[in-house]
């Protein structure tokens, strides 16, 4: 018996199709699809075995479904098909451009000062706390937010925390809907975000099943004050973590902000990174047994 002759084609083929399924696996991952499309295999996979052993009444069922399951797969999965393919051709995360950012490093965005971002949203979002204004503040990271930004209010304006205060004021004209922050500055306030349609608890109001709901469509970490509580949420990647103090809203973001900035490293410049550390790790530790004899 001979090996199996694989040509660059079957190669660049299997590669693909990896890329793909790796592309949809990020896209339903949380949600209630991936207990769906479970559904749809284990159909499929008894419509072979009924097939197999001649089943003619079972497989003749199966068959009706497995037949109209392209159309049903597009209806169930409109809205992950539609992130799909907004994800392949969004200019700053599809895999297009992520194979240029590894190519060249000068493509990726310059660095903001996180500092100057995270401290007025945390001092903002604590007051607001304490006076149980409701807030919801959406912070931009590689996919785009342009549907989003164009149903408010464009400002452009440096962030502050009194000026975040300003807008979430309960009489200001500006206080109902999102903020967004991108680059550093906000871009734009009195935002329409979509609402979520997965099961949420029932102490969530609109403004959490909104920050769930566009956290489901795009990498973007949302920051909520509950009006009624109080309590301080964070969205990301449809995940919740939420009743956090100031303080610790402040390490959420300064950890979320450093997982993306990772994710958008080259393998070179992470391994660099990892070397670093380990190296100051073992300076450390050679440090402190001298310092012991």
């Amino acid at each position: 018996m001979g090996f199996i002759k694989m040509s660059i084609i079957d190669v660049v083929d299997i590669l693909l199709v990896a890329v793909i399924m790796y592309y949809i696996y990020k896209l339903i991952r949380g949600t209630n699809a991936t207990s769906i499309l479970t559904g749809i295999l284990f159909i499929y996979v008894s419509w072979v075995f009924a097939k197999a052993l001649n089943m003619e009444l079972m497989s003749g069922i199966l068959g009706s479904v497995v037949s109209v399951g392209l159309i049903a797969l597009i209806v169930i999965f409109q809205s992950e098909i539609r992130k799909f393919l907004q994800s392949i051709g969004d200019r700053g995360q599809g895999p297009v451009a992520i194979i240029k950012k590894l190519l060249n490093p000068k493509l990726r965005k310059d660095t903001v000062n996180i500092g100057a971002i995270i401290d007025p949203i945390v001092k903002a979002c604590g007051d607001m706390s304490l006076s149980k204004t409701g807030a919801l503040i959406v912070i931009k990271q590689n996919g785009s937010l342009r549907d989003v930004v164009d149903t408010g209010v464009v400002l452009d304006a440096a962030i502050s925390d009194s000026l975040i205060k300003n807008i979430f004021f309960k009489n200001s004209p500006l206080h109902d809907g999102a903020m967004v922050i991108d680059e550093g500055r906000i871009v734009a306030a009195k935002c329409v975000l979509p609402s979520t349609r997965s099961e949420v608890p029932m102490s969530f109001g609109m403004r959490h099943r909104a920050a769930l709901g566009v956290s489901e469509e795009s990498d973007a970490i949302v920051v909520v004050v509950s009006e009624e509580t109080g309590a301080i949420s964070v969205f990301h990647n449809a995940k919740v973590r939420a009743g956090l103090s100031a303080t610790e809203l402040k390490a959420e973001l300064i950890r979320l902000n450093s997982e993306e900035q990772q994710t958008e490293q080259p393998p070179q410049q992470q391994s660099e990174v990892a070397d670093t550390t380990s190296s100051g790790g073992a300076t450390e530790n050679e440090s402190e047994s001298a310092d012991n004899r």
